[in-house]
């Protein structure tokens, strides 16, 4: 007999505080049999929302729960319109949740049906920050207490509403200059710029961190400016991760082609899930590239959760961002990974191995209106990105 989809529903929560979170749950035909993935987009929700209600569910409703691929490409050109963020992580949350149900119905941890481990556990990079380079140097030795050997490193955030491109050009050498003094060259350190520099002055930066090591320097460009990254790698031998605000393939083939970039670092939601994931992680692998998933905590513990199968069997698997979560959301995601000597390990159960407690994520309900975090302007008062 043939088990169809029955329901499928978008859960907006906010345990954090902060990040609105997006999941799907898909109901079946039998009727204690569901799946659930991540279809955050934390700053436009309740277009997810829309997306999945108005016009997934009616068209996935009665469909055969096991023609992932299908539904997938369906899912895809149905709006005619395609690749963009609202409709891609619509999409992610069935294609993810799809998955969810065959681990489930084959008794098999996901990263079984992907080829099985090639490796234990996904090594991750953990968030230091501090005011100035010293707080940093006291994050990151916190971090490696606790077995931690890569760390992304960043003085004051990106907090506020200005940004100085200048005094963030100065002040970023000096940064590394202090840590590698403090810390030695064990430590893998890396760096988030986040396109907020012209292209010039990211190509400047590069070439001043090259003395420093780092694991990889991450976003230096915009998806708009990538024809510098020529001219970039020509001026730095620092390992380039990039792709955070890619939502379609024909952003990340020329880069990887090219071998322009190290790391290719999409958030696997914004591109469709699991289903596009997987194959994006083989064609880098061809080309020497390797992953490293987009993973803060707008990514929910759902899409960890999804990409940590992911990180586990593809050979060409680099390193995983991971937040760590509060409390607040370990409550209402049951299995949700934790770290254990700077590595997370996929669970054993069946399917992807966490779910969502609905009672606990009503008690969050998201925050309304635009998200603040990308109004940030320089100090003559020009928007800038992201």
């Amino acid at each position: 007999m043939t088990i169809t989809i029955r329901r499928v529903r978008p859960i907006l929560t906010m345990p954090d505080g902060f990040n609105r979170l997006v999941v799907v749950k898909v109901e079946t035909s039998e009727p204690e049999l569901y799946g659930v993935g991540c279809a955050t987009f934390t700053q436009r929700p309740t277009a997810v929302r829309t997306a999945i209600t108005d016009y997934l569910e009616p068209f996935l409703v009665g469909k055969p729960v096991n023609a992932i691929e299908d539904l997938w490409q369906t899912m895809y050109v149905n709006a005619y319109w395609r690749t963009g963020p609202i409709m891609n992580n619509a999409i992610s949350g069935v294609d993810q949740a799809l998955w969810d149900i065959l681990g489930k119905r084959a008794g098999l941890p996901l990263y079984e049906l992907l080829g099985g481990r090639c490796r234990g556990g996904a090594t991750i990079y953990r968030h230091a920050e501090g005011r100035d380079p010293a707080e940093v140097a006291d994050a990151v030795r916190g971090f490696q207490e606790q077995g931690v050997r890569h760390v992304r490193c960043q003085q004051n955030g990106y907090g506020g509403t200005t940004f100085d491109a200048q005094a963030y050009g100065r002040s970023v050498p000096r940064l590394f200059d202090y840590l590698r003094e403090e810390l030695g060259p064990e430590v893998e350190l890396i760096h988030d710029v986040h396109e907020r520099l012209s292209p010039a002055d990211a190509v400047t930066l590069a070439s001043r961190l090259s003395e420093h090591r780092l694991f990889y320097l991450e976003d230096p460009l915009p998806p708009e400016h990538l024809a510098w990254l020529p001219r970039l790698r020509q001026h730095s031998t620092v390992p380039i991760a990039l792709g955070e605000l890619f939502t379609n393939p024909q952003e990340w083939l020329p880069l990887l082609e090219r071998r322009e970039i190290d790391f290719i670092r999409v958030h696997v939601s914004a591109i469709g899930g699991l289903t596009p994931a997987r194959k994006l992680a083989a064609v880098s692998e061809a080309f020497g590239v390797r992953t490293a998933w987009h993973g803060p905590r707008d990514t929910s513990p759902v899409g960890h959760a999804a990409q940590l199968h992911l990180d586990v069997t593809a050979h060409n698997f680099g390193i995983q961002e991971w937040p760590g979560f509060p409390s607040t959301v370990e409550e209402v995601f049951p299995g949700c990974p934790r770290a254990e000597d700077g590595f997370l390990y996929p669970s054993s159960l069946p399917g992807i191995g966490i779910d969502i407690d609905e009672e606990a994520a009503a008690k969050f309900p998201i925050s309304e209106g635009p998200d603040h975090w990308t109004l940030v302007r320089l100090p003559d008062g020009t928007p800038i990105r992201p």
